[in-house]
């Protein structure tokens, strides 16, 4: 297998310092552990990206991370291009931190009215979310496992990709 990443492929990443230790804790509050890898991106070309940022989601380089802590989940050779063209089609995306808190109160099951709803709204995305909207949208399916659409961490696609290399 390639080391270099292709069309689709999602990359993890750990985040520094104080952005970095509250994506963990959004993930711990969601029922992981302090996960090594808390940012997601979709490529979408050579050298170019799409991740979710608090500004909305964007293009951007694969070159402004480091090669070495960059942990790949393979997308399959037939749905490269598709999931590429949806990551692309979720630019300027909307951000939201509070996407964790939401994810957090259906794990711990607070009826909250609207919840599922919120999660799965596409107007705003936390950078996993935006990763399985573009694998799913571009026919990958990521989780098998019932899960609603958006409730996915980063830690989550870590763990698919750990499974993934094995």
């Amino acid at each position: 297998m390639s080391t270099e990443p292709g069309l689709g492929d999602i990359g993890l990443v750990p985040i520094p310092g104080d952005v970095g230790w509250l994506i963990s804790l959004g993930e711990r509050l969601n029922g992981d552990a302090f996960a090594h890898y808390d940012h997601a991106f979709v490529v979408t070309g050579s050298n170019q990206i799409v991740e979710a940022e608090p500004g909305g989601a964007r293009f951007a380089a694969l070159s402004e991370y480091d090669p070495e802590s960059v942990l790949w989940l393979r997308c399959p050779d037939g749905r490269r291009q598709a999931v590429a063209e949806a990551a692309k089609g979720l630019l300027n995306s909307p951000y939201s931190a509070a996407d964790y808190f939401a994810i957090a109160l259906h794990r711990f099951h607070v009826p909250a009215p609207g919840l599922r709803r919120y999660i799965q709204s596409s107007g705003h995305l936390i950078c996993s979310a935006l990763c399985d909207r573009a694998a799913r949208d571009g026919g990958w399916t990521l989780f098998s496992d019932g899960r609603w659409e958006g409730y996915v961490t980063p830690a989550d696609l870590a763990e698919l990709a750990a499974k993934q290399a094995e």
